[in-house]
């Protein structure tokens, strides 16, 4: 059925062309010598009327000549035989047919090209018959154009069609885009972030290890020279993570201020207080001591729901919390805003933000509230806290 169905979409009108061929054959035929019939013999007759409908199989690989040259036709018949075409009716929706298709036209110059073969064609072929009158002049020809008419509607409409999916398929690609950049650029924030955890603690290292070899007594002279080489290594990884972290900035200023943690949860809901929106803080259950990745993350979280109500939002107020779980650590920033503004209800922002939680194995939403509002929920795990 599928095939069937394939092959009446491509020559299924190819098929009524032939269909309509043969008719007006049939038509002129039956009635030869009928009063106000045609002059030419009937065998000329007959295949005449036939052949101007033929050009329509070859309008896929001349979409202009094809239903160009039916009128043409017609307008060259008319001078041989006057009566032939206003003889039989179904050449009229033959000529209909081409004047839809010429209106159909992508090209606009062929267009309107093929709307004065529409206007003139018609014109000749009336003009030649001897029975016509003298309003057939105008109203024949206009009833040709109307059918021109609406396959320019149909082109246009077709036209605004593909606009608009390709504007909608181009925006589509920018926002992916967009979103791709964002997870990148949150990826590299979140590794400049961990060198100056794991820097820390390498630099603990060393300089306990430096500590202890200096306390061991002479004796222990191979056990100092372990130690020795563990220095040096611990030393080596710290040049190599600065000579990444270098090569991460590019060229960039490297923030050199301490890294914040939920402890600085006050002095950021203080600023963006000032900053023009009311901020409520609220912690909920006993704080545990984090490990400074998951501490810092939390913090970049609750900074970028709060920048998202402040700057897109369009928020008055906006509450946060902070709930100790078991085994994680939730927080939730809600406002009374719009939301993020991106059409995928999900900003720039967020979507790093969203790169950073899954990272770190946790569980991230962002969208409106049932109360109204925009809520951003996300959810860490708590397995890599200090003991």
């Amino acid at each position: 059925m599928r095939r069937v169905g394939a092959l009446l979409r491509r020559y299924g009108f190819d098929v009524l062309i032939a269909i309509t061929a043969i008719e007006i054959a049939l038509e002129v035929a039956l009635r030869y010598g009928a009063p106000n019939g045609p002059t030419t013999p009937r065998w000329f007759a007959v295949l005449a009327s036939a052949l101007i409908v033929v050009p329509l199989l070859a309008r896929r690989r001349f979409p202009f000549a094809a239903p160009a040259a039916v009128w043409v036709l017609a307008a060259a018949l008319s001078f041989v035989d006057g009566r032939l075409l206003g003889f039989t009716t179904t050449a009229s929706v033959a000529g209909l047919v081409a004047a839809f298709l010429l209106g159909n036209l992508r090209d606009a110059r062929l267009g309107r090209v093929g709307l004065a073969v529409v206007i003139g064609g018609p014109a000749l072929v009336i003009y030649n018959d001897p029975s016509h009158s003298p309003g057939d002049l105008v109203f024949l020809p206009v009833s040709f154009v109307i059918g021109w008419l609406a396959g320019y509607a149909l082109r246009v409409r077709a036209t605004q069609a593909e606009e608009a999916e390709d504007r909608a398929t181009g925006a589509e690609r920018e926002r992916t885009s967009a979103a791709r950049i964002a997870v990148a650029e949150e990826r590299a924030r979140i590794a400049r972030e961990l060198h100056d955890v794991v820097a820390h603690a390498v630099s603990v290292m060393v300089l306990q290890v430096g500590a202890v070899r200096h306390r061991l007594p002479p004796a222990l002279d191979e056990d100092k020279d372990a130690l020795m080489d563990v220095e040096k290594a611990g030393r080596a990884a710290l040049t190599e993570m600065r000579r990444l972290l270098g090569a991460m900035h590019d060229g960039e200023d490297v923030d050199l201020a301490p890294q914040p943690g939920l402890d600085s949860l006050d002095d950021l809901v203080e600023r963006v207080s000032r900053a023009g929106l009311p901020v409520r803080l609220q912690v909920e259950g006993d704080a545990v001591p984090l490990s400074r990745a998951v501490d810092l993350s939390a913090y970049r979280i609750v900074q970028e729901g709060l920048t998202n109500a402040l700057k897109h939002a369009k928020a008055s107020r906006a509450d946060v919390t902070v709930r100790y779980d078991p085994e994680d650590l939730e927080l939730e920033v809600r406002d009374d805003g719009v939301g993020a503004s991106s059409n995928d209800g999900l900003g720039h922002g967020l979507v790093g933000i969203q790169e950073r939680v899954k990272i770190y194995g946790g569980e991230m939403s962002a969208g409106p509230g049932q109360g109204g509002g925009f809520v951003l929920n996300a959810r860490l795990p708590l397995d890599g806290r200090r003991s």
